[in-house]
């Protein structure tokens, strides 16, 4: 986390591909209030490509699907990787 911590305070556009592929789903939630942290502050954006529900849930996200033949906008609760998860935590409950 002090890797990401220390280039995140420094203003720009930020794009990242898939940054949870190491992280644990703790450090994941701690990544996403990281860079909820510095995009509130106005001197970060983020252009993220992921398949983490955990980072999907970063508040006033703009999510973009590409998986039909168009770009489409996507409402966290619509997304596949949400559906799979719940399902998935859902069939663990049985």
């Amino acid at each position: 986390m002090a890797f990401f911590a220390s280039r995140y305070g420094v203003e720009g556009l930020y794009l990242l591909d898939e940054p949870e592929s190491a992280l644990s789903p703790r450090r994941q939630l701690e990544l996403r209030d990281l860079i909820g942290r510095a995009a509130s502050h106005g001197h970060a954006q983020f252009i993220m490509a992921t398949h983490s529900p955990i980072l999907l849930s970063l508040s006033d996200a703009n999510i973009l699907s590409f998986d039909g033949s168009s770009v489409q906008p996507v409402a966290f609760e619509d997304t596949d990787h949400l559906r799979f998860y719940r399902a998935f935590l859902a069939s663990l409950a049985r």
